[in-house]
């Protein structure tokens, strides 16, 4: 299993048990837990059974990402970066319209057909734009392949009702995995966080 995608998975999730681990890379519990153990006892994460990473994982991680970076297309993945910066901004003012019915009233979520509106600019429109860019990053990053049946899982309970799948932190909402996507390819662009959010690109 892939040392790169579990410590990767578990510094995205702050903390990640075998389950979450196992989401996060379409493995089973039991493959995601021998690669956990296997990474406590190199020191690479501590805790469990939900565990973090060390400053050695952080390292070592930031070791495997540039391995990776340097058989990446560079100029591709700036491409299709670019177009991304358009979905982003549309994701950032849904989850934004989710949050806020105004600049001053919180949505309360006590107006359904408000909410279904919000859901549906969602659906309908950014994953629609979205999904041709992730097909995009997944042929020049192949191991970006996992984030589309990732956000099919969040768009099918989003259709089913269930709008907790939007934008709760603790699940693998819509929201998080986009979050999770764009630290994949800020890093695979050897960018940073702090210069992509004052740059207005980052959630």
């Amino acid at each position: 299993m892939s040392q790169l995608l579990v410590l990767q998975s578990v510094r995205l999730k702050g903390r990640a048990d075998a389950a979450a681990v196992a989401r996060c890379i379409g493995s089973d519990e039991p493959d995601a837990q021998a690669a956990l153990d296997q990474l406590l006892a190199e020191g690479l994460v501590k805790g469990g059974p939900a565990v973090r990473i060390t400053p050695e994982g952080n390292e070592r991680l930031r070791e495997l990402v540039e391995a990776e970076r340097a058989g990446v297309d560079q100029q591709a993945l700036e491409a299709v970066y670019d177009d991304f910066h358009h979905v982003n901004t549309a994701l950032k003012e849904v989850v934004t319209s989710w949050q806020m019915r105004d600049a001053q009233t919180p949505n309360d979520h006590s107006d359904s057909a408000y909410d279904a509106g919000v859901i549906a600019r969602l659906l309908d429109g950014v994953d629609t734009e979205f999904r041709p860019l992730l097909a995009r990053m997944t042929a020049i990053v192949p191991r970006l392949g996992g984030y589309g049946p990732r956000f099919d899982t969040a768009v099918a309970a989003l259709r089913a009702g269930d709008t907790t799948y939007l934008a709760r932190p603790i699940l693998d909402s819509y929201h998080t995995l986009w979050f999770e996507l764009h630290e994949e390819l800020i890093g695979l662009l050897g960018r940073k966080r702090i210069d992509e959010a004052a740059a207005g690109r980052a959630l």
